[in-house]
């Protein structure tokens, strides 16, 4: 799987710290990527001309990044049928939520996949998540994932239990129920 499958669009050079840990996260997933810098209200021609030819380019998922009035998904999203995961920047006077509620709440029929704010890492997972569907070795990764993140859960819950009984605390086993007691 030389071509990318993912292009990761952000609306500013500014937002490439934000989009490491995602990035890292695909690196580490083996699962190409393009990466460019674009914005909704700047150069309005480039962002639609990357939405409209990312398919023959052999993308299959589209990440844009951005804050503010963050336009940058839902531009995107108007002008392919490839399915686009927004993710909200914090900005200076609402930490993101500004862009959160703008990509959140786009008009029927031109829908974006929102992760956090901030959560370029979310956004990768479930860009592969996607790609799971299709790529037997992608799902592959994913299902190792999950399972390494069930054993640190379960190994947490051991040390805690380890640690409460050394100082006489109680902690509560519920096994496969949830906090009352009930299935989960």
């Amino acid at each position: 799987m030389a071509t990318a499958k993912i292009l990761i669009i952000l609306g500013s050079d500014s937002d490439l710290p934000t989009m490491e840990d995602g990035l890292n996260f695909l690196k580490t997933m083996g699962v190409p990527y393009a990466l460019d810098i674009s914005s909704a209200h700047r150069h309005p021609e480039k962002t639609v001309a990357l939405a409209q030819k990312a398919r023959e380019q052999g993308i299959e998922v589209i990440i844009a990044a951005a804050g503010l009035a963050a336009h940058l998904p839902g531009v995107v999203a108007s002008h392919t049928t490839l399915p686009v995961i927004g993710i909200p920047l914090k900005g200076d006077a609402l930490n993101g939520l500004d862009a959160l509620l703008s990509i959140v709440q786009m008009p029927k029929g031109v829908p974006v996949a929102t992760v956090g704010v901030n959560s370029s890492r979310n956004a990768s997972i479930l860009a592969c998540e996607i790609l799971s569907i299709k790529y037997p070795q992608i799902r592959k990764r994913m299902e190792e994932l999950k399972e390494t993140m069930k054993n640190e859960v379960e190994q947490k819950s051991r040390q805690v239990a380890h640690n409460t009984a050394k100082t006489g605390s109680r902690v509560k086993k519920t096994g496969s129920e949830g906090p009352r007691g009930r299935g989960v």
